[in-house]
This record gives structure tokens, sequence and C-alpha cells, in this order.
């Protein structure tokens, strides 16, 4: 059966600071692993006000320590920001405080903007196109040091951390495939490539010392309620978040708004019904549904769910139904 797994953006929603953002996501956290999810991934970005996860393997740091069964892990790290033997340092120490249940996504993008991308790596020649040499070089890093190698991270070598390749295009999918790894796509806010990159990757995908076979991961947002309505209120948070991204107007996560949808001129309402297609946003029922049929179109290993809601009780409840749902279509496999 299709495994069950958590993205949190970390919300800062209108109203309330970082603090309290992080405070809930060690709360949802605890609920997740309480419910049987198999992993709890923070994002990194940027100069983004209503997302709280920036220092991401920081904040790894607190969800693990204060969960014990539940994997944990970057979904992920955006590799061109970072020196590959500073990830392998971070996400080495990580290893050695949390062993068995530290994953690390490794992703080619910025995760902001280019001029907050220019603050964050000085120089950006040595960006993307570096990307599979970076990612080879970090993995490198945890293997056994070899007697004459000048450049060791400790922690690090020998330490068993699980890798993913990141992505929302083509690209991610063949790096994956080629080097055997597990492969996350980001169909939750851009599912154009997602069935041409999943045919891709289990087509070209090499057996490897880390995975026999593909193993494809895919972001699905689910808005789960007592009632379709309640849950499409809920919804309307992240709708309203995703057009003032595209319009350059971030802030934090605003609260829900009735019939927002429907105050949106037709090229805004395109925007995201394209860019949110794989969402799944009602009751039990509905939910129900809509995840087996999304797992049934994709065949999907495994689903990497996220809501974006700007209460925190009701994202709980989103994430206890789901579990229940999931828990019914397993056992009805």
């Amino acid at each position: 059966m299709t495994l069950l797994s958590v993205l949190d953006l970390a919300p800062i929603v209108e109203g309330s600071d970082a603090s309290q953002a992080l405070a809930n996501t060690l709360d949802l956290a605890r609920h997740a692993e309480r419910l049987g999810y198999r992993r709890y991934w923070l994002a990194e970005h940027h100069n983004m006000p209503g997302i709280a996860s920036a220092a991401t393997s920081v904040v790894i740091a607190h969800v693990a320590a204060g969960t014990s069964t539940i994997r944990v892990g970057a979904g992920g790290i955006m590799l061109p920001n970072h020196a590959p033997l500073m990830i392998a340092e971070q996400f080495g120490t990580l290893a050695a405080l949390h062993p068995g249940r530290i994953d690390l996504g490794l992703g080619r993008a910025p995760g902001t903007d280019m001029a907050t991308a220019r603050a964050l790596r000085r120089n950006l020649d040595a960006g993307a196109d570096n990307f599979p040499q970076d990612v080879v070089e970090l993995i490198n890093y945890f293997a056994p040091a070899e007697p004459d190698q000048r450049v060791r991270a400790v922690p690090g070598e020998g330490q068993k951390v699980e890798f993913w390749i990141l992505g929302s295009s083509l690209y991610g999918a063949q790096l994956a495939a080629m080097l055997g790894l597990p492969y996350a796509f980001a169909s939750h806010f851009a599912p154009a490539e997602m069935e041409h990159a999943l045919e891709l990757y289990r087509t070209r995908f090499e057996p490897s010392a880390f995975l026999a076979k593909p193993h494809a991961m895919l972001g699905l947002n689910v808005f789960a309620a007592e009632t379709d309505a309640e849950a499409q209120l809920l919804f309307s948070s992240l709708q309203q978040a995703f057009v003032r991204i595209r319009t350059n107007q971030r802030g934090k996560l605003p609260p829900p708004m009735e019939n927002y949808a429907e105050t949106l001129d037709p090229m805004a309402r395109a925007m995201i019904d394209q860019s949110l297609s794989a969402a799944v946003v009602g009751s039990r029922e509905t939910v129900r549904k809509g995840v087996e049929a999304f797992i049934a179109r994709t065949g999907a290993d495994e689903l990497m769910v996220t809501a974006q809601i700007f209460d925190h009780r009701a994202r709980v409840r989103s994430f206890e139904i789901l579990a229940d749902v999931h828990r019914e279509l397993s056992e009805a496999a």
C-alpha cells in the first residue's frame, strides 16, 4: 500500500510569528508520529514571510528531538545554496543524534528569488549546473573515509542518511534514475510534468546500493474537514497565498475567505486551477475517493501530503482524517 508522509512548510500565519509556527510544527509532527505517518519533511525557503523553515537543518533537529520514531528530513535542501561538505556535516550530526531517522532530499532550485539567492551564495557561478557533481560529492562524504582522504565530514562519514532527489521537471527524474535514488516530485505546486517525469524515472532507473527498484513519492495537497464546504474554505488560504506569490506580494498565510476563487479574474483562476490541480479537498468521503483516484492514476509508492491551513487545530484535524482514510484504504487493499 502507498505510504503516507507529511511535508510541513511551517506556516507563519497572519497575526502570529515564527515562534508559534515552529511550536505548531513540533505539535503536528507529534500527531503525525502517533497517527502512523512514515516521515516528516521540512523545506528550505528563503525571504518568505509566511514560512519558518529557512534554517532547515535546525528545524529538523527541533522536530527529531521532540519525536521518537517518525523519520524526519528535508524536502528539501536546495544544494546550490550550500557547500556539500557543510550539508554533510549538518546531516551527519543529525544522523549521529537520531540514528536511522534522518532523510536528506536534495533540490537544485534556489528556493527563493534571484536577489536572495545572490545574498545566500555570493557567487552564482557555482549553481544549478553543478548539481549532479555536488550530489555525488555530498553522498561520498557519508562513505567510510579512505586512508589518504584529506577532506572528511565529521560527523558524516559512516552515518546512515536516506538520500532523495527532488524535482518539478524531467531533470531530477533523470538524475534520480541514473543514481538509483528515490525520487520526490513536487506535484503539489508544479504538476504539469508529473506523468512524464514518473515514466522517465521508472523506465531509466538503475538499481544501486541505495535502492533496488524505483520509489516515487508525489506531493499532494490534502485539505480534509467534516464537510466539503468547510474544507473548501480552509483551502482558500493556500489559494490566496499562491496568487500573492505569483504576483510578488509575499506575506504571511492569510485567513480563509468565503468564495475566494469567485473573486479572481479568469487568468488568475486558471493559474491556480492548474498549479494546484494535485489537490484533494473535502469531507472524509471526498478525500477517500480523491486519494484513491490519485494513487490509481499515478501508482505513487508514497504520498508527501501538505496542507497550508490557517488554523492549527483544523490542520491537525485534516491530517487525522487523512490518516483514518489511509487506514481504511490499506485494509481494503
